[in-house]
């Protein structure tokens, strides 16, 4: 089984990371988003990262691959069964990629991906109005929403922890630590979610990337 794309992108990583948590092996394979070389659109036809190869299976958006995953391998879940439970965790799901991710996107291109990747001179003030304007809505809604539990639905990980955290360790490569005093339920449960290995390992890798392009670009 094959992911196209790159884990700095958190819907890469957020099927990256669903996939060992299950247990699933998967090969990641370098590809950038926007790709036009016919052998990519052939398996992503808009050019969007993650795409998945399984045999002669493929199939392009994070939402789709890990609801596939969870169909072909439901042990262990990550996707509830239960329908409250499954509604709130494709809410979160949907969050990470609509909302957290909209704003960290804007950070994120401006201030890591465009200088340091492509060449493009990032837009600063966009980026620091977004975090000014629109970032502490998304934390403080947040912080309340997991208060002093460990997961954001029901007592075990779930797609919806997932998904946060792969939004959120995108958006942490290009803005503030969060700041515990402000937002403590929220730094504690971010901390603990990227402290497990499967975002562990690659998050390090991802900020030594980037670390050395940084250098690079100096």
């Amino acid at each position: 089984m094959q992911l196209y794309g790159s884990t700095i992108s958190p819907f890469v990583r957020k099927v990256a990371v669903f996939a060992e948590e299950k247990g699933i092996a998967v090969e990641l394979v370098p590809a950038a988003a926007g790709d036009r070389s016919p052998a990519f659109r052939a398996i992503s036809p808009f050019g969007q990262i993650p795409a998945l190869v399984d045999g002669d299976f493929t199939l392009a958006d994070s939402s789709a691959i890990v609801t596939y995953l969870e169909a072909k391998h439901p042990d262990p879940a990550l996707i509830p069964a239960d329908p409250q439970a499954r509604g709130r965790t494709i809410w979160f799901d949907e969050l990470a990629d609509t909302v957290v991710f909209a704003t960290g996107r804007t950070m994120l291109f401006n201030r890591v991906v465009g200088p340091l990747f492509r060449g493009v001179a990032g837009d600063a003030a966009a980026a620091d109005a977004v975090e000014r304007e629109q970032w502490p809505a998304i934390l403080t809604y947040l912080d309340a929403e997991i208060g002093e539990r460990d997961f954001l639905v029901g007592d075990t990980l779930t797609l919806a922890d997932i998904a946060i955290g792969s939004a959120f360790a995108s958006a942490l490569h290009a803005c503030a630590p969060i700041d515990a005093a402000a937002y403590p339920n929220l730094a504690r449960y971010l901390a603990a979610m990227l402290a497990r290995p499967a975002f562990a390992t690659r998050v390090a890798k991802e900020q030594a990337f980037i670390a050395r392009a940084r250098k690079k670009a100096s």
